[in-house]
């Protein structure tokens, strides 16, 4: 842990942002198997609200291991910094104000939950989003063919099938893609903001 620092407060508060922004940050974490449809929600989502004027922007599991965590792997302890790292950074962007979307698999409980408590402790609202598909379906929509590759052995500790996917207990919005359109599902979720007064479509 780094030494010899000090949190350095700037003159904006989150407050006068929000107020003269007129919008409201927060995370939405979009969590569940691979192919489930997070990505996809996320994209859309963020489409749709930028349609109503409202900021937001998208942090892709995959595009993130271009990058900023292009360092890790998938054992689980890299899988635990992952979600820290982005985590962190998810805080950042909501605390200027734009809605950040995550879509990580982010298969483990305890480093979701580290996640919501890291937004609750600086008063950020942290929404979980599951994204869910059976095992079968996501298996069969397989748009990457990883599934049939681990299957095969070609990929270690994948989700769902050599590593375990652990579901959120009560997420704040549970979505069931195999039941639900996409144009259903982001309905799901525009109605959910606005009735939690994070957005208004006024």
């Amino acid at each position: 842990m780094s030494t010899n620092i000090t949190w350095h407060e700037g003159h904006v508060t989150r407050s006068e942002r929000e107020s003269l922004l007129k919008q409201k940050g927060l995370t939405i974490w979009f969590t569940g198997l691979s192919a489930s449809g997070k990505s996809t929600l996320a994209s859309v989502l963020e489409q749709h609200l930028l349609h109503l004027g409202i900021s937001s922007y998208r942090l892709d599991g995959d595009n993130i291991r271009f990058g900023l965590n292009k360092d890790l792997g998938f054992g689980p302890g890299d899988r635990t910094e992952n979600i820290r790292r982005i985590a962190e950074v998810a805080k950042l962007f909501a605390d200027s104000t734009t809605i950040a979307l995550t879509s990580f698999i982010s298969p483990f409980r305890a480093d979701r939950d580290s996640a919501r408590k890291l937004h609750e402790e600086g008063g950020i609202p942290f929404v979980e989003v599951f994204v869910d598909a059976p095992l079968e379906v996501v298996e069969q929509r397989d748009p990457k063919g990883l599934y049939k590759k681990a299957k095969a052995g070609e990929i270690k500790e994948f989700t769902g099938i050599s590593s375990p996917y652990e579901p959120p207990t009560s997420p704040e919005v549970h979505i069931k893609t195999d039941k639900t359109t996409i144009e259903e599902s982001v309905k799901i979720l525009v109605n959910y903001l606005e009735e939690k007064k994070y957005i208004s479509t006024l």
